[in-house]
């Protein structure tokens, strides 16, 4: 299993998650957590997802869903699990 986390921030609007999913899904991308919340009309969510299964290398689905949040109007950021913790001990 390659896991990898996801980190999506912006400003509130419809279609975010639904947009974030199905890009995920149209790349065989399996969603193994998921939390969202709202603060002050900004929207922040996390995903722990499988990319092993991925149709795509993991720059190309990284750069993907960099597209679908400038889109959506928010900023993406895909992490793969180690390099995620490492940076989280600093």
């Amino acid at each position: 299993m390659q896991k990898a986390i996801l980190s999506v921030v912006g400003k509130d609007r419809v279609g975010i998650i639904a947009g974030i999913c199905t890009t995920l899904a149209k790349d065989n991308v399996n969603i193994l957590e998921i939390s969202q919340t709202i603060m002050d009309g900004f929207f922040t969510m996390m995903l722990v997802c499988d990319t092993d299964t991925s149709t795509k290398e993991f720059h190309e689905l990284a750069a993907e869903l960099d597209e679908v949040g400038e889109k959506l109007g928010v900023v993406v950021k895909l992490q793969r699990e180690e390099i995620f913790e490492k940076m989280q001990r600093i």
